[in-house]
């Protein structure tokens, strides 16, 4: 009786609590202005990108549609083929370089001594000055005859270099600006890895006789893979889309010896005003970029579960 009295009341409330409405989502009023930016900034350009590269458009000139032909035409085009080359070089020495020597840099300002944030401020100055104005000091720099840097070298019995005016040491040229530039971003981010490393393991290792290159090897390595992967995926993108730096000193020069994927689609697009022709190359370099940054991404996860299999 008691149970059957405790119930009803319960029963009672729940045949009175009145059923929920159905009510159309109130966040479409905030929804609707994001969804319009984002349509107006980032999928039209690309759709109409995509739309410019099925067409043979030329400034003055009527527009064409010619479906693939300007995809295919990337085949059979030397100065692209040629592009394409000097951005993977570029790229693979603007990205491994910063990270041997960034990677170094962290190390040696992550142990305490005197003067340690005052050194670390100076070495992070480069990252913070403007490309344009870094390739005008080091076009000074890289001058011939006038250039600081031949003079140091003549100090040590080098002969001069022609630097930037040499097709053969023109890239190796550019990419030690951009090492010089991006090194201390790559320091940045080791450090805040080495610093949430815990101290045990170096204690033990210590215990164990090891050396300095041993913990560096076998313990420091390993925990700091993953900021060196953030790191190397941030200088990818920005090396490989790099053109500043690039067109303010050699402006893809001497000839065509410099020139980039980027340098060569802003000819084409703005010197020789092929629009057409010009998407369908910007549209390459998008995939290229995309296809670079999902190889370093499947790296880092097989990389991963490599790690976890080796630990259970």
């Amino acid at each position: 009786m008691s149970a059957l009295t405790q119930s009803t009341p319960a029963a009672a409330q729940s045949d009175a609590a009145p059923e929920k409405e159905l009510r159309p989502p109130s966040y479409w009023p905030f929804v609707v202005p994001a969804l319009v930016v984002v349509l107006a900034i980032i999928i039209f350009p690309w759709v109409f990108t995509i739309w410019m590269s099925l067409n043979e458009w030329k400034v003055g000139s009527p527009t064409t549609f010619v479906g693939v032909s300007n995809y295919l035409r990337l085949t059979s085009d030397p100065r692209f083929v040629e592009a394409v080359g000097h951005t993977l070089v570029y790229t693979v020495l603007s990205v491994v370089l910063p990270l041997v020597f960034g990677t170094l840099a962290a190390v040696v300002f992550h142990q305490k001594f005197a003067g340690r944030g005052f050194l670390r401020g100076i070495f992070i100055m480069p990252m913070m000055a403007t490309p344009v104005a870094i390739a005008l000091v080091w076009t000074m720099m890289f001058h011939p005859q006038l250039g600081v840097l031949n003079y140091l070298l003549s100090l040590v019995g080098i002969p001069a270099q022609l630097w930037v005016f040499h097709p053969a040491t023109v890239i190796p040229s550019l990419v030690l600006v951009e090492t010089w530039q991006w090194t201390p971003l790559v320091m940045l981010i080791v450090l805040g890895g080495l610093a949430a490393i815990p101290t045990e393991p170096y204690e033990s290792a210590q215990i164990d006789g090891a050396s300095f290159w041993q913990a560096f090897r076998f313990i420091t390595l390993p925990l700091i893979m993953p900021f060196l992967f953030i790191a190397g995926m941030i200088r990818m993108i920005d090396a490989v889309k790099s053109f500043d730096i690039i067109f303010a000193i050699t402006q893809g020069g001497p000839g065509s010896a410099s020139e980039t994927i980027n340098l060569y689609l802003y000819s084409v697009a703005f010197i020789y005003y092929d629009l057409g022709y010009g998407s369908a190359i910007a549209v390459i370099f998008f995939l290229l970029i995309v296809a670079l940054a999902a190889l370093m991404l499947y790296a880092r996860q097989r990389m991963l579960w490599t790690e976890i299999a080796s630990g259970a």
